[in-house]
């Protein structure tokens, strides 16, 4: 260990001032300034990209080829930040759609657009196949009142895949249901005085969509209405 150290002190600026990488550690750097060298680290989590332009040099590891530079400083870990900067799986292996993106280690949890996994070395979201995930739990794709998406993909009238179907409510007219990515529903309504038109897939007049004509002209009974 005392070799390397001294490996990394022998460290001797080039002639034009600026940021050099260490050879061993990622998020290690060299800044130079009139041939006077201060070594430097990256915050934890981040790693030193020599071909950034910019003064600030350290970036997340995903964007980053560190090559043969594999080592890295000790971690400094809070509750769910395994180091304090960073994008990061959630602790339970099982729960695939939830990460956390942590600031100096302070973490905020994000959740994935249903349907998708996170991937830690994209540090985004994707479709599960591309995160190659094991052990997912499967979540439940059913609203309260038991509405499931379709299996099969819903395509517009040039035969395209539409990306958030959306479907009438079996018994009320002022509500519907969108499938986010096709695979999450949502129950989803119109405002008061408006309900849904399946033809046009957006909120409408009760007038210009059939068997909902009527739809608000009793609204002050309180027996409940099945839509025709």
């Amino acid at each position: 260990m005392q070799d390397a150290t001294k490996l990394y002190a022998q460290f001797k600026c080039p002639a034009k001032d600026g940021q050099y990488e260490d050879d061993r550690q990622c998020d290690k750097f060299y800044e130079c300034n009139d041939g006077v060298v201060t070594t430097k680290l990256c915050p934890d989590g981040l790693v030193f990209d020599p071909t950034i332009r910019k003064i600030n040099k350290c970036d997340q590891p995903f964007n980053v080829d560190c090559g043969d530079r594999t080592e890295l400083q000790p971690p400094k870990p809070t509750a769910q930040c395994p180091r304090r900067n960073g994008f990061f799986a959630h602790p339970d292996a099982s729960v695939c759609n939830v990460f956390y993106n942590c600031i100096e280690g302070e973490a905020t949890e994000v959740k994935c657009t249903a349907g998708l996994h996170f991937d830690e070395y994209s540090g985004t979201c994707v479709w599960p196949d591309s995160a190659g995930r094991q052990g997912c739990n499967v979540q439940e794709k059913k609203t309260k009142d038991g509405f499931e998406c379709p299996k099969e993909q819903v395509v517009d009238a040039q035969g395209l895949a539409v990306a958030h179907p959306k479907f009438p409510h079996p018994t009320d007219c002022q509500r519907f249901y969108v499938c986010l990515n096709g695979v999450e529903p949502r129950d989803l309504g119109c405002q008061v005085g408006e309900v849904y038109n399946e033809e046009s897939q957006k909120c409408d007049a009760p007038e210009n969509v059939r068997g909902c004509e009527d739809w608000y002209k009793d609204a002050e009974e309180s027996a409940p209405k099945s839509r025709n």
